[in-house]
């Protein structure tokens, strides 16, 4: 159940609650004492929770457990795959400084290639998607063919966070290989509802992170090959392969390992309830507003679209009034847009796509859950129909 039981969450693509069972692994981890870097006794029970973790991890994900890096989330893994796959690349030929990537990044890859690009001189190459947010492979494959001596690093989103929309990454990853170029993907969202696999993917870094599973926040990890070897970000004691140094979180670890293990278990039987639940949302929508513009892949399955993400561009509407006045009616929902500095801003990923900034402005995402019930869907639909009159009447007003 919510926490506020009154309210309906349909934002798990940014969180989802705690499992049950991860919040009990946390809770009785936290009672418990031990450095897993300290020799006595207490720290070897806390290194072998770690170790037992990593290697639940490891097998529900098709990795060795020492290619798992624990890090404090999916921003931290992000910087250190993109950050050190460059660095690490520099020094071995000065000339790969070329980062290539998709053009619906999230901003917590985004931002570290943009910060590469102005303060160490590396260049951008971005690739396009078409208009369900999936990559352009012949422009992928023209940017990595036209000189594959200057690229540090070649990384693709699995799954797009606003869309929802699955990327090639076994395409992504041949293109690449062919030139013996690292790929990264951040497979932040697909975790917990597409199989990963990452031996059988080929890839030689991917980022997760424990909350988007139900697992607690400040947590994640870069699945990192064995033979790669990124420089690092932080420097101290040398734990996680001397490529991410600090104490590790032990309880943090256990939960994050709990989660994982729950969503294996469940991920088919999830997926398709999510999947069902998905369509009573669209199919609503389309009834009560039939202008409403359901956007991303139209076809469900591992190779198409999430089963949890729906999409909507409300025309002739703000989202960010739309979404104030959803959370007034106690609907909890996010927008398209990315918020600078106090300003709204249209969201990169659906300019990229190709929507104009009104469109881009226009929308929701709608991202469910496993604690998401029938009732949150009928709750939404309930109250959707008052506040697309007032978003519309208030957007028209505003245009005169």
């Amino acid at each position: 159940m919510n926490d506020a039981p009154d309210r309906v969450y349909l934002d798990h693509a940014a969180t989802t609650p705690m499992l049950a069972e991860a919040r009990d692994v946390l809770t009785e981890q936290l009672g418990r004492t031990g450095n897993a870097s300290s020799l006595h006794a207490s720290g070897r029970a806390a290194r072998r929770t770690v170790e037992e973790s990593r290697e639940i991890i490891a097998e529900h994900l098709g990795a060795r457990p020492s290619e798992i890096v624990f890090c404090s989330g999916g921003t931290e893994a992000n910087n250190l795959a993109i950050k050190g796959l460059v660095w690490s690349q520099r020094s071995a030929d000065p000339r790969r400084t070329r980062v290539v990537f998709s053009s619906i990044e999230h901003h917590a890859l985004l931002d570290p290639v943009t910060w590469l690009a102005a303060h160490e001189g590396a260049r951008i190459d971005t690739t396009p998607v078409d208009r369900q947010g999936r990559i352009d492979l012949d422009a992928l494959r023209e940017s990595v063919d036209r000189d594959p001596t200057d690229v540090g690093v070649v990384t693709t989103m699995w799954a797009n966070n606003e869309m929802g929309t699955v990327q090639p990454i076994d395409d992504v990853v041949a293109i690449a290989h062919r030139h013996g170029l690292p790929v990264h993907s951040d497979a932040v969202q697909a975790a917990g509802y597409l199989p990963l696999d990452f031996a059988g993917s080929g890839l030689d870094a991917m980022t997760l992170t424990a909350h988007k599973l139900g697992g607690p926040v400040g947590i994640g990890a870069l699945v990192l090959r064995r033979e790669v070897e990124p420089t690092p970000l932080l420097h101290g004691g040398g734990q996680e392969r001397d490529v991410r140094s600090g104490t590790v979180g032990v309880a943090l670890i256990a939960a994050f390992a709990k989660a994982v293990e729950v969503n294996a278990a469940r991920r088919r039987e999830t997926g398709e309830r999510l999947e069902a639940l998905r369509a009573r949302l669209v199919e609503g929508i389309a009834a009560r507003i039939p202008d409403a513009v359901v956007n991303g892949d139209p076809e469900s399955g591992d190779d198409h679209r999430l089963p949890n993400i729906a999409h909507v561009t409300f025309p002739g509407c703000e989202g960010d009034a739309m979404l104030m006045l959803l959370d007034a009616q106690g609907v909890e929902v996010s927008t398209g847009s990315a918020c600078a500095a106090g300003v709204p801003q249209p969201s990169h990923v659906l300019l990229a796509m190709g929507f104009d900034d009104r469109a881009a402005r226009g929308s929701l995402r709608l991202s469910l859950g496993h604690t998401s019930t029938d009732a949150d869907v009928d709750r939404l639909l309930e109250v959707l129909p008052a506040v697309h009159e007032r978003a519309r009447a208030a957007s028209l007003v505003r245009s005169r």
